[in-house]
C-alpha cells in the first residue's frame, strides 16, 4: 500500500503498524518523537495498534534543543 512520510511517497505492506513504521525508520531512537496520521497526533501509548490505511498522511518529528 502507498502512503505518505514526512511529504515523500513511501509503499508498506499491508496490516503495518504505526510502531511498525517507526521502529523501521528510526530504529530504537524513539524518545522525544511526536507521530500524526491525517493531521492528528497519535499518542505512542496506540502505536502498537493503530493499523497504517492507504494513502495516510504520516508525519514523524523530532523534538529537537536549540536556543
Amino acid at each position: 500500500m502507498e502512503i505518505t512520510l514526512n511529504d515523500k511517497n513511501h509503499s508498506l505492506t499491508e496490516n503495518s503498524s504505526l510502531y511498525d513504521l517507526v521502529l523501521a525508520q528510526l530504529g530504537d531512537k524513539q524518545k522525544g518523537i511526536a507521530v500524526a496520521v491525517n493531521d492528528t497526533v497519535i499518542p505512542k501509548s496506540q502505536w502498537e495498534t493503530y493499523l497504517i490505511k492507504s494513502n495516510d498522511q504520516i508525519l514523524i518529528i523530532k523534538a529537537t534543543q536549540g536556543g
